[in-house]
């Protein structure tokens, strides 16, 4: 990722609470981690980074559909390998009945 480095900020609960527009103004310049008892469980985002991180990870999205669809698919970009899973742990053997 070519994200420009910005350094985060560490407010604690009690801070971020008691002045929020210090919280806002540190998260224009980075992510600002709230924490509670020294942990970290909260980050603070600009709207715009948020939107940035989401459009950069989103996975694609993907079109789920059963096998007898996917093999009637006459399109040749929707051909595709499949190997069916091979069984195992147990074994055949013919039963003796004397």
């Amino acid at each position: 990722m070519n994200a420009p480095s910005r350094m985060p900020t560490l407010m604690s609960s009690r801070e971020f609470n008691q002045d929020t527009a210090k919280a806002k103004r540190a998260a224009a310049k980075g992510p600002v981690f709230i924490t509670t008892r020294g942990e970290p469980t909260h980050v603070l985002l600009t709207k715009e980074e948020f939107d940035r991180l989401e459009k950069a990870e989103a996975p694609p999205k993907k079109e789920f559909r059963n096998l007898a669809e996917a093999l009637a698919d006459p399109r040749p970009e929707a051909d595709f390998d499949w190997e069916p899973p091979r069984m195992g742990g147990f074994s055949l053997k013919v039963p003796d009945f004397e």
